[in-house]
């Protein structure tokens, strides 16, 4: 086990993380400004609450000796399969599909912290059976593990989360070492999956790629109307926006979803280009903290956390921005530390304190 040192613990990381939630939550504010609706539903209260009980998280994460996760993984694991199971029959028994625990103060999507799981449960996986990595029935064992997750995730149905625990098992795959050919394979695979899984997917999630690939067929109100407002209230941006709280898109309410999916709309619209530059630029410092944090671990286990986590970061933000630019069909996706989505942010944070808990056992702070 690694001695903790809290003189090595990553202010840079914290620093940044801590910025782009102060903003999110500012951005989230100037979103719903105007709307009785949004604001009695006290949505940046909520997200402020969530905001100061993750940063309590980070420090108690990072203080637990990230060991102790490969330890305890598989009970981790079996109990959040069966909480997911549990969501996903039930909530379809009596609404037909459920992604939330409803507290009767907050809303808990137990989706979220299964990336984090899946994480610590493939790091731990792929660390104790590092000299099998080129063993197809490894690589089928570690996909089952995966999908032990993921099925129930989809039949919520959540495809897009589904879509960010594969990518991170494909990822913690290649940094394991996985051989190039199987790489290659992968890559070669990865274009027919789309084509298999369409037919099974929820009416709604069909629809978004449709309109994604034929945007006449989908010009009225719907899901090409807010892609269309987005791309306005990006381009009507221009370089340092129309000032914040003053976006017209915004404010008068054009653009739809605009505090969560949208969120970078917003940012474009009311802060301009300059603005939408500098939060891609905060997000990217973020991740390449973490991928510092996987290059200097003191193990695989470690490094493989870290390096999830990055991904988790990098796969979101890519996705979101991609969705906001047309470039991708609507996922749901938020942007990370910025939307408003409570869980969302919680297991963001819970993975800062992991990588945060990686950095603080190995030895005196380099920038």
């Amino acid at each position: 086990m690694g001695k903790t040192n809290w003189r090595n613990f990553d202010f840079w990381l914290l620093g940044s993380v801590a910025l782009l939630t102060v903003f999110g939550i500012t951005m989230i504010r100037s979103s719903i400004a105007g709307n009785i609706e949004l604001m009695q539903a006290n949505l940046v209260q909520r997200q402020l609450i969530f905001a100061v009980l993750g940063f309590v998280v980070v420090f108690v994460v990072a203080s637990i000796d990230y060991h102790l996760w490969s330890a305890i993984s598989r009970p981790i694991y079996l109990i959040t399969a069966i909480v997911l199971a549990v969501l996903t029959i039930a909530g379809q028994a009596l609404y037909g599909s459920a992604r939330w625990f409803d507290t009767g103060v907050i809303l808990i999507q137990p989706s979220e912290l299964a990336k984090i799981v899946v994480i610590l449960v493939l790091a731990d996986y792929f660390t104790r059976h590092h000299e099998q990595i080129n063993d197809l029935r490894w690589i089928a064992r570690s996909l089952v593990y995966t999908l032990g997750i993921v099925t129930w995730i989809i039949l919520q149905p959540n495809l897009s989360t589904s879509l960010v625990i594969l990518v991170i098992w494909f990822a913690l795959l290649w940094a394991s070492g996985l051989r190039i050919r199987y790489l290659l394979a992968f890559f070669g695979l990865a274009p027919l999956i789309p084509l298999i899984a369409f037919p099974f997917l929820q009416e709604y999630q069909q629809k978004r790629i449709l309109n994604f690939i034929f945007p006449e067929q989908g010009a009225s109100y719907g899901e090409s109307y807010n892609i269309q407002q987005a791309l306005i209230s990006i381009g009507s941006g221009g370089w340092f926006g129309q000032g914040y709280g003053q976006g017209t898109q915004v404010q008068l309410r054009f653009l739809k979803v605009r505090w969560s999916d949208f969120i970078f709309s917003v940012i474009s619209n009311e802060l301009g280009l300059v603005g939408a530059i500098l939060t891609m630029l905060l997000i990217i410092f973020v991740i390449l903290r973490c991928l510092r944090a996987a290059r200097i671990a003191r193990d695989t286990f470690g490094a493989l956390i870290a390096y999830g986590v990055a991904t988790l970061i990098a796969f979101q933000a890519m996705v979101n921005i991609g969705v906001n630019l047309n470039l991708l069909p609507a996922t749901g996706l938020t942007l990370p530390f910025v939307s408003y989505g409570g869980s969302s942010l919680l297991s963001l944070l819970v993975g800062v304190g992991l990588v945060e808990s990686v950095v603080l056992r190995f030895k005196s702070l380099e920038f």
